[in-house]
Order: structure tokens, then sequence, then C-alpha cells
């Protein structure tokens, strides 16, 4: 059964208990990983492995999403900075233990294409926040495949 969690604004990415935070470069524009966070919900299921299914919700306003082991998470969209920027809070999960969460992509370019930076802002009981750190490098590794994932299907799009 789904939790509603506190409803937190884009400040708490730099107030959370906890914060993770992990980058890596692709080859792709800003532009085209804008448009595949913000735009191609549906698309997040074919390059994060995590991710089961993704459904925009509310004309856009939010998203529906489904991940491996059975999370769900009901987000609202907080922030699309075109080509810079998209954020987004969990209002509701079935995920024990977490009372606040939400998530930032950063957009910057580089020389070879574009420096992608994920934070994981959350508040938690403190043993749960222990399990989160714990369990930073099994995120950090989900993120950059997830992001390398990203990266070759932009470039097979691209190539069309």
């Amino acid at each position: 059964m789904a939790r509603r969690l506190r409803t937190v604004e884009l400040d708490f990415v730099e107030s959370a208990p906890l914060r993770l935070a992990f980058s890596t470069e692709v080859t792709a524009s800003p532009q085209a990983v804008y448009r595949a966070l913000a735009e191609d919900v549906e698309g997040w299921a074919c390059w994060f492995d995590a991710v089961t299914k993704a459904t925009p919700t509310g004309e856009g306003a939010g998203r529906d999403i489904k991940l491996k082991g059975g999370a769900l998470f009901v987000e609202t969209i907080l922030a699309t900075e075109p080509d810079e920027r998209f954020a987004y809070r969990v209002d509701e999960t079935n995920v024990p233990g977490l009372r606040a969460l939400l998530e930032e992509w950063r957009l910057s370019p580089t020389a070879k294409g574009t420096r992608v930076q994920w934070t994981f802002a959350a508040d938690a009981p403190a043993p749960m926040r222990v399990m989160l750190r714990l369990g930073r490098a099994g995120l950090g590794a989900s993120f950059r495949g997830a992001v390398r994932s990203l990266d070759r299907r932009l470039a097979r799009s691209a190539a069309q």
C-alpha cells in the first residue's frame, strides 16, 4: 500500500538529511538528454534498468514509476529547465521508511557532450539513512549504467 510522503520543494535538494550525488559524462547533447529525461517519460523503462514502467500523469505535471522488485512512486515534477535541470519529488510510495524524497538531474555542456549529475535527496529514520549510505555504491553503479544506456540509445536515434 502506498504511503504519502512529506511535501518538499526544490530547496530540499540542499537541505535533506541525506544527499547522494553522482555524475558522469555522455556524448549526447544536453538537449537530447533533457528531452529523454523530461519529455520521453515512457522511454525511461528502455534505458534505466531499474525502471519497469514510467507513465506521465496530470498532463505532464507528474509521473507514476514502477521499479524492479515492486517499488512504486507517484511523483510531482518540480523543475523543468530545458537542457539544464529536471527535478521531481516523490509524493507517494510503497517503500517503507521514507519520509521525503526528491531527485534532481542537472545537465551541463562539456567539450564532448554533457555532464549529467543526479542528486538523490531523502529524509528517513537514521537506520534507513545508514542503509542508503551503505547502498551508495549500488545506486551510483545503477545511475552510471542507466546514463550509459541512455547515451547509447540517443546515439542510435541520432544515427537514424
